[in-house]
């Protein structure tokens, strides 16, 4: 997935979220809000560039799947590691949801890792939601202020990403990347037969 032979443009938006993570996290540690909240925009930007780059120029790959959730994940990471440092009252203040809505993800992580290896890749239209409005409410946070409603929304639409994508882990016995939900996947001839 690292190795840059036959890297398309595609991959290059993905691998800068990847590349990002180290100037991100020195922000964190010099307490540069602003730049941080910049340089974390600019890799949400290029999450939502490289699939659609893809998709237009049919340049479409496993490695490129990999490259794009390998590069979600740390930036995802890397924006709840901010809100800790830089809104830490916030989190004080709602922990206990944030911990309800993040144990999912971390369950659903591990379910991949014993089956898959790896993680999952599958770029549901219920994940890509979640992403929009996750990004949306960590930059208005970090911009601005906590905007409570969205922050629910963002809580109830994870959970049930996170449910879709364990339902998914458990209908194909092998990886496969770009399955557009539970409704697609049932017609998918890549999913197991068994389920």
């Amino acid at each position: 997935m690292l190795t840059f032979k036959n890297y398309n443009i595609a991959d290059w938006f993905s691998f800068y979220r990847i590349a990002a993570a180290p100037l991100l996290i020195v922000m964190l540690i010099l307490n540069e809000r602003n730049l941080f909240t910049w340089f974390l925009l600019i890799s949400y930007c290029t999450d939502a560039i490289d699939g659609f780059i893809a998709r237009k120029l049919q340049i479409t790959s496993p490695r490129g799947s990999q490259l794009d959730s390998f590069g979600d994940q740390i930036t995802f990471i890397l924006g709840l590691v901010g809100i800790l440092i830089f809104e830490y009252d916030f989190i004080k203040t709602n922990y206990v949801l944030i911990i309800i809505s993040f144990s999912p993800y971390l369950i659903q992580m591990l379910i991949a890792f014993i089956k898959y290896g790896k993680a999952t890749a599958f770029h549901t239209y219920l994940a890509k939601l979640s992403a929009i409005v996750q990004s949306a409410f960590i930059l208005w946070l970090l911009f601005f202020e906590p905007v409570y409603w969205l922050f629910y929304v963002m809580i109830v639409i994870g959970i049930l990403e996170t449910i879709e994508e364990i339902t998914l882990i458990f209908m194909y016995d092998n990886w496969v990347a770009g399955v557009k939900g539970i409704y697609w996947a049932i017609k998918d001839k890549r999913r197991s037969k068994k389920t």
